[in-house]
């Protein structure tokens, strides 16, 4: 009997990838959903990275029905850095990395992280993971070094903990693959409770 399944990452982040294939898991597709991330007026950092990771995958969902593709898992995922209610921006300039940076030196943070999986019946499943992370007081030699390593570009907070800033982390509760992009507990549990075989590879060996 086949147990062939198609899953679907809506997203094309190259950590998340690696995070899927760390758990032996490896996308058939990639369909990186383009978005409006700008939170909504008022809205907590927890309600953004629920309300995107749903939005990415419908909207991947639609463009796989338009392909005729719906027979798919869909997987998506938001991280959203937060200071209190402040949401923090995904940098892109070397301006809002250290502005991030400086916010975030020497106090603690917190990292969100909505998962959503669509089922190829078009079941819907969420899971919102916390992490909270505290950075130690950065010198002044610190955050220049950082900043002209160009590791924040792209990233939530302006940093990726899974790169060099993880030498600024003083203390960690919770999920260091959520800070990283994508929780796999949360993520496993989700996918093997809506019937995707995560396990397959792990029983035939295939795993690299």
């Amino acid at each position: 009997m086949s147990v062939f399944q198609k899953l679907v990452l809506a997203s094309g982040s190259p950590r998340r990838i690696e995070l899927l294939q760390q758990a032996g898991i490896e996308p058939d597709r990639l369909f990186p959903a383009d978005l409006d991330e700008t939170p909504l007026r008022a809205e907590h950092p927890r309600s953004l990275a629920k309300r995107l990771s749903r939005a990415k995958a419908e909207k991947a969902q639609e463009g796989l029905a338009r392909d005729g593709e719906g027979d798919a898992f869909i997987l998506a995922a938001d991280t959203v850095v937060a200071v209190g209610r402040r949401i923090l921006p995904k940098a892109e300039l070397v301006d809002e990395a250290s502005n991030c940076l400086r916010l975030l030196s020497g106090r603690t943070h917190r990292v969100y992280t909505g998962v959503c999986l669509i089922t190829p019946s078009g079941k819907l499943r969420q899971r919102l993971v916390e992490t909270r992370v505290r950075f130690k007081r950065l010198s002044r030699e610190e955050l220049e070094s950082y900043l002209a390593s160009g590791e924040w570009r792209g990233k939530a907070g302006g940093y990726g903990i899974q790169g060099l800033a993880g030498t600024f982390v003083v203390k960690m509760v919770g999920s260091y693959t959520n800070v990283v992009g994508l929780p796999l507990y949360e993520t496993v549990g989700l996918l093997t409770a809506d019937g995707y075989k995560v396990h397959f590879n792990w029983l035939a060996g295939t795993r690299a």
